[in-house]
């Protein structure tokens, strides 16, 4: 297995507009790739924006939804993928053939379509049905594995993620700056972000405190060292809709240190060398093969009562 040079990316989507995102993943892509990234990922909905799905109807769904792998954004990826000579991940609302919606992350290359996964959790709209399955599936000789958003905030998903053999975890995202009963979160004003070459400091201090960075790095490096994986976080940035979101995606190596990190107030690329021995040198692999899992499998495994998912359609700011 050779070392892996992997591009994750931070953008400002606009809400249903794919032309406009497409090209700007067009961009990215062709940037990634001219300064040696072999693969570049790109955040959850990428390609149809996210929040502003919460307002939408079943029917108005269904129209910003596409077949995979039948829909024109998979064969723009592809075309993309060719032209810039790189993998692309990137993210967007799919419709199956009887119309069941789902939130889905797509790995596609020159040739087409390499994987696909549906969102565990999906909780922007109440039409969106759960993904029953993990993906593992090859490139360029690692094991990848996928995860979105909410996905990674289940351990188990991450560690049975692992199990199946996944050596890095892409981690798409839209997520940080919104309210939730953790001391400190809460929505960033939207006019610091207007003003953001004139006071750079002070949405900083925003995008890094417990609404954004701060409350991010809490869990997202214990993933990556307690599984002993890479992980690649990829997150919007700039207005998503009527919210904020602030970036920060960055490559995290099997030590849960950071390799690579968006720092840019706006559109932003960070590239990290994955490279193979660190997976049995970290601390993760030992712990794998630690596990008992006689002791725990029942326990883990019980079944329980599911939370009901919540959808957002409050339009505090």
């Amino acid at each position: 297995m050779q070392a892996l040079k992997i591009a994750t990316a931070q953008f400002e989507h606009r809400s249903a507009d794919k032309a406009y995102n497409l090209e700007i993943i067009r961009r990215m892509a062709l940037d990634a790739s001219q300064a040696g990234a072999q693969v570049i990922a790109f955040h959850e909905c990428s390609v149809s924006g996210y929040t502003f799905a919460r307002q939408l109807s079943k029917v108005q769904l269904l129209e910003v939804a596409e077949r995979i792998p039948e829909g024109p954004s998979i064969q723009t990826l592809t075309d993309i993928a060719a032209e810039a000579n790189i993998t692309i991940l990137a993210g967007l609302f799919e419709k199956d053939a009887e119309d069941h919606l789902y939130k889905a992350y797509v790995c596609v290359n020159a040739q087409g379509l390499v994987a696909r996964f549906r969102k565990l959790h999906p909780f922007i709209n109440p039409h969106l049905i759960p993904g029953n399955q993990y993906v593992v599936f090859d490139l360029h000789g690692w094991k990848c594995g996928i995860l979105i958003c909410y996905d990674n905030n289940i351990i188990e998903n991450v560690r049975a993620t692992a199990l199946l053999g996944a050596d890095i975890i892409f981690m798409p995202h839209v997520t940080m700056c919104t309210p939730s009963t953790r001391p400190g979160a809460g929505f960033v004003d939207k006019q610091l972000w207007q003003n953001r070459e004139n006071d750079p400091t002070s949405l900083r201090i925003e995008f890094d405190g417990l609404k954004g960075r701060a409350w991010l790095m809490k869990w997202l490096p214990a993933r990556a060292y307690d599984n002993g994986v890479y992980v690649v976080f990829s997150n919007a940035i700039g207005m998503d809709d009527d919210q904020l979101k602030n970036g920060c995606a960055m490559i995290l190596d099997p030590f849960g240190d950071i390799l690579a990190e968006c720092r840019q107030l706006g559109n932003d690329i960070a590239i990290a060398n994955c490279t193979p021995e660190k997976l049995e040198q970290a601390g993760g692999f030992r712990y794998r093969k630690a596990r008992r899992p006689e002791l725990y499998a029942d326990i883990i495994g019980q079944a329980h009562k599911a939370e009901q998912q919540v959808v957002w359609l409050n339009k505090q700011r």
